[in-house]
């Protein structure tokens, strides 16, 4: 006769770790990064990059930036406008669903 199980299953014990493996591929993606990269500088595209990065800041710091009281009134008008939407639309909602109720209602009569 077998035995008939308990019921209790013991599970498998924990990985132990990085294998070896982990490292070979963490070195292989390091690695193939490095020559993209080095590719990139030899054609010039990292200094491209740079001189594009210094130019954007050069440019932001000739732009006028708004005071705090005009963003505050600026901010003011685009939550008053939203508003304003916000109910224009609920109010043709109301109408065009108050017009197709009444015609619904005709056309039961009918």
């Amino acid at each position: 006769m077998a035995e008939t199980p308990s019921g209790v299953r013991i599970p498998p014990p924990p990985p132990t770790g990085i294998c070896v493996n982990d490292y070979i591929k963490f070195g292989v993606g390091l690695g193939l990064l490095a020559v993209v990269f080095i590719v990139l500088w030899r054609m010039g595209h990292v200094a491209r990059l740079s001189r594009y990065v210094s130019d954007t800041k050069e440019e932001l710091r000739k732009c006028t930036w708004p005071s705090t009281d005009e963003l505050k009134g600026h901010t003011a008008v685009v939550m008053v406008s939203i508003i304003m939407m916000a109910v224009f639309i609920v109010g043709i909602d109301f109408i065009v669903t108050a017009v197709f109720t009444v015609l619904n209602n005709l056309n039961k009569t009918a």
